[in-house]
């Protein structure tokens, strides 16, 4: 029997923890639990879950100071919570790396939709043993000096790995599938966040981390299309 994924909760609201966690494990999941940033990251050090799900305002530590912490060492994927359902701790959330954001209240069934289908979008990233063959042509995109190997879930600029979250990753290989195609946002959103319905500010707050981390590398990879969305920005 194989092993249940794990899913920390991490929220200073004992009963959300509870009800939350009931919910996972009714869906086939192992949870941990943590009521503050602080007691979650000593949590991850420990043993890295397979998704974290994360309150944002928290004493001790609050959630994007703990996602800050974690993205420095992991790219496990994150979904936030809030009580706010504000732009700037949306936007701010998914640009320190969050994968998903949903506010408070949600029903447990919305959490385990989402968490189920941000897990979907997350791949093993494991190196392979040193013996191990070169990757398909299959497992390979490429155009210009982007690179993508979808086996590694790994991005390359120039030779230069360009860390990206689970959602980033989908997102520009879909673009890089097909060069030259202007994608609209909601056609961005379903190959992305299949049957999770988003807003198109997230799919943006996705396009703009994505920018600044190959802007860091010297590379322009997403160009947008005014009134429609966005295509590569390789020719």
């Amino acid at each position: 029997m194989s092993e249940r994924p794990s899913i920390l909760v991490v929220d200073d609201d004992p009963h959300l923890r509870e009800v939350v966690g009931f919910a996972l494990s009714q869906a086939g999941f192992h949870v941990e639990q943590a009521s503050n940033g602080r007691a979650g990251l000593e949590q991850v050090r420990r043993s890295v879950p397979a998704l974290i799900v994360l309150d944002i305002m928290m004493p001790e530590m609050d959630g994007l100071e703990m996602c800050r912490e974690v993205r420095r060492a992991h790219e496990v994927p994150i979904v936030f919570l809030s009580s706010r359902d504000d732009e700037v701790d949306r936007i701010l959330g998914l640009e320190l790396g969050g994968d998903d954001y949903i506010a408070k209240p949600f029903s447990p069934r919305e959490l385990v939709a989402r968490i189920k289908a941000v897990l979907r979008r997350a791949r093993a990233n494991t190196s392979p043993a040193p013996s191990a063959p070169a990757p398909s042509p299959a497992q390979l995109l490429q155009r210009g000096s982007l690179r993508m190997d979808l086996d590694l879930w790994r991005a390359y600029w120039n030779g230069q790995e360009v860390v990206l979250t689970v959602t980033e990753f989908h997102l520009l290989a879909a673009l890089l599938r097909a060069p030259g195609k202007a994608f609209t946002r909601d056609e961005l959103m379903t190959r992305v966040y299949e049957d999770v319905v988003v807003s198109d500010r997230t799919i943006d707050s996705h396009v703009r981390h994505i920018r600044q981390k190959f802007a860091s590398a010297g590379g322009e990879v997403i160009q947008t299309v005014h009134g429609l969305g966005y295509r590569l920005a390789i020719p």
